[in-house]
């Protein structure tokens, strides 16, 4: 080989090795592997319980103007001081007016009786100025019932939500350039400090507005150890194991902890003791940080090569493997360092026009998936039937969805097993509004079949983004589209708020948002079979682009860099 191909930009020539190469002497699912697996997983069950809790702690009971004993009403005008009204198409008690009192009680003295004597219509009618009833049948207390979180302040029940989803976006922005930057492992745990810590405070308190602050930054911490746990784990486990980790394994725990939400809230219906018992099981993560390492291949994309040498022999050791006597040699750390340990900023992200379409139709992707994701889920109280129930079916739902989404994953190409889910729950959910009224069963049956279509669709969402950017950037861009995600969360609570008004039009928009993505998806690049890319160069083009533009740009870059390594003959 020439000197000049001695050169640092001459090496990836000779087939340096990547992060997958080097550690394949561990094999794939060795001890080492499966106590990373599990005990990753197991870290997740805790966001499946602060994830959905907002669908209890904020529940909404059936509730009705309270009338003091001191309006000295007869049992006859005590029945009637509520007017009628319709409600979701069905007549009922109205909720947030009723007939005014002191008209009641001179009619009452007057010995009338209500719809005989008195035309119940004309009646002059006031806001509930004492209060509310509320219904003990389903829960015992929530926040709505706390602090009256109804009628003229109904939206502060979305906007609860909402808010914790925006602080699950601002963690999610964050954490991901501080693991970046870092490291995985402490971020990892810090957000899961955040996240148990502040759910303890928030059980002592005293308003509203406390209880909302709270919450969050509860969201700061929930969905972005999520990330960063996928994240570390992805980089961790060798390639055949990484994608039953990413669907089988954090998505499952996580539906696992989702699945235990109701069972606690069907035994424990005050909302602050719920809500401790929810915090509870975040303090067993703690002794997790003595047996979880840091990711190897980020250590070694900062050149720190000791660190990641120690961690891999001791992967060998626990494998009862006898690892080779040289990891790394010098050239190839030295080429190591100058491809990899570079810093990275968000508008990496955005680079080059194939990077820009990229990211920009992914942002598009996971924002739309998860308008109707959590939009499916927020809205399982209002569905007819048992509010536990329905939750316990949204829940379990997706250990089949993860399921489906693994083998899809493991034999068909990203992009048609992505388009296909989100077809089937789009489509389905827009099939709703054709069904009859009186088939409850029926509607519940396609709501769970549409959870189950963008279920599969979101937990592969993961796994193709992981695959589509360097290592250098890629938990800034799962960061980044896990944060365009929470902005379709954000949002989500206010389709289900529109239900209020007709109980279609949720189903309407969220069926046809989640088809078009679909659809979108199918011009995305094919990520199937490719190892994961280390370099920018590497990354794939977006369907439709020409070939002329992408190499035109490889070359320049090549002859740029060139220029910067050329070695001087001796």
């Amino acid at each position: 080989m020439s000197r000049r191909c001695r050169a640092r930009s001459c090496w990836g020539l000779r087939g340096m090795r990547d992060y997958d190469e080097l550690i394949s002497f561990l094999g794939e699912w060795g001890p080492f592997q499966r106590l990373i697996f599990f005990l990753l997983s197991a870290s997740i069950i805790p966001n499946g319980f602060n994830g959905m809790s907002a669908v209890f702690l904020a529940g909404i009971p059936e509730h009705r103007c309270r009338v003091p004993p001191s309006a000295n009403l007869s049992r006859e005008w005590l029945n009637a001081s509520i007017p009628r009204e319709l409600q979701g198409g069905r007549e009922g008690p109205s909720r947030c007016r009723r007939y005014r009192l002191e008209s009641l009680a001179n009619f009452s003295a007057l010995g009338l009786q209500p719809g005989r004597d008195v035309d119940l219509s004309q009646l002059e009618q006031e806001k509930c100025l004492d209060g509310w009833e509320y219904s003990r049948e389903i829960y015992r207390s929530t926040i709505v019932t706390e602090w009256n979180l109804v009628c003229d302040d109904d939206w502060k029940t979305p906007l609860t939500t909402s808010l914790f989803f925006v602080g699950v976006l601002m963690g999610s922005f964050v954490s991901g350039q501080l693991s970046d930057r870092f490291g995985r492992k402490s971020i990892l745990f810090a957000t899961m400090a955040v996240q148990t810590g502040f759910s303890f405070v928030q059980v002592f308190s005293t308003s509203w507005e406390m209880f909302t602050v709270l919450f969050l930054i509860v969201g700061m911490g929930q969905i972005s150890n999520y990330v960063v746990a996928f994240i570390l784990g992805t980089e961790i486990l060798g390639k055949s194991v990484r994608i039953i980790f990413s669907t089988l394994g954090i998505c499952t725990f996580f539906a696992i902890g989702y699945m235990l939400l109701p069972l606690f809230a069907y035994f424990i219906r005050d909302w602050r003791m719920l809500l401790l018992a929810l915090t509870a099981p975040g303090v067993l993560c703690v002794p997790l940080w003595w047996v979880i390492p840091e990711s190897p291949r980020w250590l070694i994309s900062q050149g720190r090569f000791k660190e990641a040498e120690i961690i891999i022999r001791k992967a060998a050791k626990t494998n009862g493997i006898v690892a080779p006597a040289m990891l790394f040699d010098s050239t190839e750390m030295q080429d190591m360092k100058f491809q990899q340990q570079q810093k990275a900023y968000i508008l990496d992200l955005f680079r080059t026009r194939n990077i820009a379409v990229i990211t920009v139709m992914s942002l598009l992707l996971w924002m739309l998936t998860s308008v109707g994701y959590f939009g499916l889920s927020l809205n399982t109280p209002n569905l007819h039937g048992n509010a536990y129930i329905n939750c316990f079916l949204s829940a379990i739902i997706e250990v089949p969805a993860y399921v489906i989404a693994w083998l899809l994953l493991r034999i068909l190409p990203r992009r048609y097993s992505i388009s296909g889910t989100l077809f089937l729950g789009g489509g389905v959910i827009l099939f709703i509004q054709l069904v009859p009224t009186d088939l409850h069963i029926l509607s519940v049956f396609l709501v769970m079949l549409g959870k189950f279509g963008i279920t599969s669709a979101f937990s592969m969402l993961y796994v193709y983004t992981s695959e589509l950017y360097p290592t250098i950037v890629r938990n800034m861009a799962v960061g980044a589209t896990s944060m365009s995600s929470r902005v379709g969360s954000i949002i989500a609570p206010y389709f289900v708020y529109l239900g209020a008004y007709d109980r279609f039009l949720p189903y309407i928009l969220m069926g046809s948002l989640t088809v078009l993505i679909g659809i979108l998806t199918l011009f995305l690049p094919e990520s199937f079979g490719n190892p994961l890319p280390e370099t920018f160069d590497q990354m794939l083009r977006v369907k439709g682009f020409r070939n002329r533009q992408h190499t035109k740009h490889i070359r320049s870059s090549k002859k740029i860099e060139d220029s910067k390594t050329q070695i001087t003959p001796l």
